[in-house]
């Protein structure tokens, strides 16, 4: 679905890409200023709200044009991913045939039964532990970016890819001009900027990710409904509402609250039980409490019977 009123309707977006490029670096700036408990939260807002803003650009906004997005959303703000790799990643998560499954779903956190038996007790501890709110933001960053990393490298090396080798090519040359910023211009470490805008940023992404999809044996009940309307919900761009963006992926952040509360029972019957009412209830639920198995439970054509 195109966006309602054309180009002209994507202004909300511009306005977002200024306050995210200007806020940041105002921040970075003013680093030393601040106290460590105010910039910590502050910095990982922003880093979180530029992966939003990368997620919008994935999906043609605010251009229809591909190029102009990524020149827009390509800055490595939190330096570990290239922009092209998550485009490539995410668009393949949207096209999976069942969201979840760890074969098919570019994103899922779970484990086939014939991989979970291969792991080390240590190893079955953390997959359980991101299981819980706990683990996920503390544990998270740390796996997920080793884990990103992990998988770069090995398509660099073992494939050798050359497309893949210019898309780390001009990724390092961003992540080298934006270090630059930080660390010459501001005067903050790179070790600061890890610590104080990159793992929590990290960390606030997967607050979001948390419950976005379980398995099912039926597509109804893979994709969540979080009812959050307030300051998260501004900082995941409404995506927290992903039944309706899995449904429309190319209806922009802004009009997604208007499309989810004119058939709101139709949303929830879609969700099949998979809602929440905010991040509040999320997190009492499942702040220490597993929200279910890593191992993924369900039989399908995907991977046959258990």
């Amino acid at each position: 679905m195109a966006p309602r009123g054309g180009a002209a309707a994507e202004w909300p977006t511009w306005a977002l890409v200024v306050v995210v490029y200007a806020g940041w670096a105002w921040l970075v700036l003013a680093h030393a200023s601040i106290p460590w408990w105010v910039l910590l939260p502050l910095g990982g807002w922003f880093i979180a709200w530029h992966g939003s803003l990368q997620h919008e650009a994935v999906h043609l906004h605010p251009t229809r044009s591909e190029r102009v997005n990524a020149l827009i959303a390509s800055w490595p703000l939190a330096v570990y991913l290239p922009f092209a790799s998550y485009r490539e990643s995410h668009r393949a998560h949207h096209g999976s045939r069942e969201l979840g499954h760890p074969v098919d779903d570019t994103e899922s956190y779970y484990l086939l039964p014939a991989d979970w038996d291969k792991r080390s007790r240590l190893e079955r501890w953390a997959r359980r532990f991101l299981q819980t709110v706990a683990g996920r933001m503390i544990l998270g960053p740390v796996v997920t970016i080793a884990s990103v990393l992990r998988g770069e490298f090995s398509r660099l090396i073992f494939r050798r890819d050359p497309r893949h080798l210019r898309v780390w090519a001009v990724h390092l040359v961003q992540v080298v001009v934006v270090l630059a910023f930080v660390t010459e211009v501001a005067g903050m470490s790179v070790i600061e900027y890890l610590v104080f805008f990159v793992f929590p940023g990290v960390s606030l992404s997967l607050l979001r990710s948390f419950l976005e999809h379980r398995p099912s044996p039926t597509p109804e009940g893979r994709t969540a409904i979080v009812e959050s309307g307030g300051p998260l919900s501004l900082l995941f761009l409404h995506n927290n509402l992903h039944v309706v963006h899995h449904a429309e992926p190319a209806l922009p952040w802004y009009q997604l609250p208007a499309r989810y509360r004119a058939e709101r029972a139709a949303w929830n019957r879609r969700a099949a039980g998979h809602s929440f009412r905010g991040y509040g209830e999320v997190v009492q639920r499942y702040f220490l409490r597993e929200k279910d198995s890593p191992i993924y439970p369900v039989a399908s054509p995907l991977r046959g019977p258990r």
